[in-house]
């Protein structure tokens, strides 16, 4: 194994124990109980295929998966993206901490139904996600441009042109009721606003420096929901 490659695998194993331990923390934490069982079934979810994703990108993709770690407000370069990065973390946190506030306290109760539901609208998010993994090789976690970036306009990219963040979006709206919490859907707004925010200055950042972007634009008129927006 290259030092290169070692150093990648170190990254990746680091990456996956500090999310688990993150999540862990704010599902159980608050709850002070490990007697929550919606928050076993979204973990065992939420980590089991995030680890088939960063497998596959590990044999398929190494550069990409590279740029996925390369994540958060600290790596981004223009400070309006680690605002919007910062907020995104901080929504992201409290949209898992809630329901497990929401649990203690016995603030509202998801029918069965829904619960289920909930945990489906978190696997096809990720699903979607990975979709435009295999789609596009370019999809980094911080806004910029790659060596030898091109459009893609394929896939997914031929309906919406950010489906990453749909899938996202639909991710995030499984979450509380997968977790149980019916005030935690109250976190989807900030977190949507959030995205949006983001994309629109995504957009104008590859219009300015991806060669072909805005002809792009101008062909797929959608951004997120088809025929909507």
């Amino acid at each position: 194994m290259s030092e290169k490659s070692s150093h990648l695998s170190r990254k990746t194993a680091l990456g996956f124990l500090e999310l688990i331990f993150i999540l862990g923390v704010c599902l159980f934490v608050p709850v002070w109980s490990f007697h929550y069982w919606q928050a076993w079934v979204f973990l065992f979810i939420f980590v089991a295929l995030s680890a088939l994703i960063t497998v596959y990108l590990w044999k398929k993709d190494p550069k990409l998966l590279e740029r996925r770690l390369n994540a958060g407000p600290v790596a981004e370069k223009e400070k309006s993206q680690r605002l919007i990065q910062l907020f995104a973390s901080i929504a992201f946190i409290a949209e898992i901490l809630l329901p497990s506030l929401d649990r203690r306290f016995a603030w509202s109760e998801v029918p069965l139904t829904l619960v289920i539901a909930g945990e489906g609208f978190v696997a096809l998010g990720f699903l979607m996600m990975f979709i435009v993994f295999k789609e596009n090789p370019f999809t980094g976690a911080t806004i910029d441009v790659a060596a030898g970036q091109k459009v893609i306009s394929t896939g997914p990219y031929a309906v919406v042109r950010h489906p990453l963040y749909s899938g996202a979006l639909v991710m995030l709206l499984g979450t509380p009721l997968a977790l149980g919490s019916g005030w935690a859907l109250l976190m989807f707004a900030p977190m949507t606003i959030v995205i949006v925010w983001r994309l629109l200055e995504e957009e104008k950042f590859l219009s300015a420096n991806l060669q072909g972007y805005t002809e792009y634009c101008q062909k797929v008129r959608s951004r997120l929901i088809p025929f909507v927006w």
